[in-house]
């Protein structure tokens, strides 16, 4: 179905709790990921005027709760896109948890529900239930979650969840709770995200299949009466050229072995994500076949599971290609780029000029120095001056 075109879109940045670094695939040039880092690029991203930042969750990553309660008192208008996780949280805890941050950051808590794709990590986690049977816990865990955040009390019966007489004595600042998020490629995901969900997100595939597949999810919410906003979780790799960022992007795997391209898609391959699945398709594990789409790179995907696509290319085709998504009814992009703190301000100062912003922050224009040190000239003479001076 044919969904409507946003006017202006949101944009988001990524916080990498799991680790970060100029290449993929290597230790070298790896940062450690500690508080003080974490803050210098949710700074950056506050001050820049991204939407938010979404916060990884699994056993890679350190706990995204955690983080973005020690950060949210560090930035003024950024919002924090945190996991729930049903199966590992029951649903009255992470109401508690949900209200209580919600609170005490003024509102900026948004919600990524999880409901994870790794088997191997699930059971490290007590959690040994099939592909369907975690959206079956994820959809009575919404029920009773968002009823009590809404300010119901929660008497609950369900085949894997039951809550006598549940209750939140403190609300969210926001009403009826923070906004939803989830993402999801199979049909139990989708049947979720149509009866419980906000915005669905999907990774960065190629135009064709995402505006196949938010079609269905759009078309299943109508069905019971409701309507979804859409998002997309993408990397990106600008430069002032497309031959310089089609550079970078290859130095960005140029430490990664064909070992380590088989390690990891052996991981991926163990995984019942449908999503997982859908982005290993796009480059089966090969070098010469990244380009799935026109500036639609997916070497990332190569050794970092999940999102694992890029948009590569000049400002102007990197918001091209956005804006492409745009018109099939996406209205957030959730970006992230190596290292995450460089690459914040690079893309901010290259492409947010050229979107259409749905908060667009004017920076404050900057006095010329032309002084005998200033750095805009570096002398006190202009160039052509300066040569005749010489002659």
């Amino acid at each position: 179905m044919s969904l409507p075109v946003p006017s202006n879109a949101k944009v988001f940045w990524f916080l990498p709790t799991h680790g970060d670094g100029r290449y993929l695939g290597t230790a070298i040039g790896g940062r450690e990921v500690n508080l003080p880092y974490l803050r210098q690029i949710a700074q950056a991203a506050d001050d820049l005027g991204y939407e938010g930042v979404l916060l990884p969750t699994g056993r890679s990553c350190e706990d995204s709760w955690v983080v973005a309660s020690a950060l949210a008192p560090m930035t003024e208008r950024l919002r924090y896109l945190v996991a729930v996780r049903p199966g590992l949280q029951s649903p009255t805890v992470a109401a508690r948890m949900t209200a209580t941050l919600d609170r005490i950051s003024a509102g900026r808590l948004l919600i990524n529900v999880v409901t994870g794709g790794d088997p191997v990590e699930n059971k490290g986690d007590g959690i040994f239930l099939s592909h369907d049977e975690r959206y079956a816990v994820t959809r009575e865990f919404l029920a009773v979650y968002r009823n009590l955040l809404a300010g119901s009390v929660a008497n609950y019966r369900g085949k894997h969840i039951i809550i006598e007489d549940g209750r939140l004595q403190y609300p969210p600042v926001q009403q009826p709770y923070p906004p939803p998020y989830f993402g999801g490629s199979s049909n139990a995901a989708m049947a979720v995200a149509a009866e419980a969900i906000d915005k669905y997100l999907t990774w960065g595939e190629p135009p064709a299949q995402v505006a196949e597949k938010i079609g269905r999810v759009a078309a299943l919410a109508e069905q019971q009466g409701r309507r979804l906003s859409f998002g997309i979780r993408l990397h990106v790799i600008v430069r002032e050229t497309n031959a310089a960022a089609w550079r970078a992007a290859d130095d960005l795997i140029r430490h990664v072995s064909d070992e380590t391209i088989t390690n990891a898609q052996k991981i991926f391959a163990r995984m019942d994500s449908v999503g997982q699945h859908r982005i290993t398709q796009l480059h089966r594990g090969r070098r010469d076949q990244l380009e799935v789409s026109p500036n639609l790179w997916a070497g990332v995907g190569l050794v970092r599971g999940g999102a694992g696509t890029a948009l590569v290319g000049d400002p102007e085709t990197v918001a091209a290609r956005m804006r492409e998504y745009i018109a099939l009814g996406i209205d957030t992009f959730i970006l992230s780029g190596y290292p995450h703190l460089e690459e914040a301000y690079r893309f901010a100062e290259l492409v947010f000029p050229l979107l259409p912003l749905a908060q667009r922050r004017e920076a404050a224009a900057a006095p010329v120095n032309t002084g005998p040190f200033g750095e805009t000239i570096a002398n006190e003479y202009p160039p052509e001056r300066r040569q005749a001076v010489q002659s």
